[in-house]
């Protein structure tokens, strides 16, 4: 299992953490996804065949992406 933690600096409120969380979850292998407003952290635990690649892609196609 990997834990990733990315900064997305898209967050501005609890629609954009709701979002976050629900489409991220869908993927499959991902396990849990917690995002915060204050912070703007997205933390998500997963597994094969879910990969960070696969979940940054999905961050960026739903507005949310990935800080570099």
């Amino acid at each position: 299992m990997t834990t990733v933690t990315y900064s997305v600096p898209n967050i501005s409120c609890m629609h954009c953490v709701h979002t976050i969380q629900n489409e991220v979850s869908e993927l499959e292998g991902v396990q849990s996804v917690v995002a915060h407003n204050d912070t703007k952290l997205v933390e998500i635990t997963f597994d094969a065949p879910a990969s960070e690649d696969e979940i940054k892609a999905l961050m960026a196609e739903i507005n949310y992406p990935v800080a570099a």
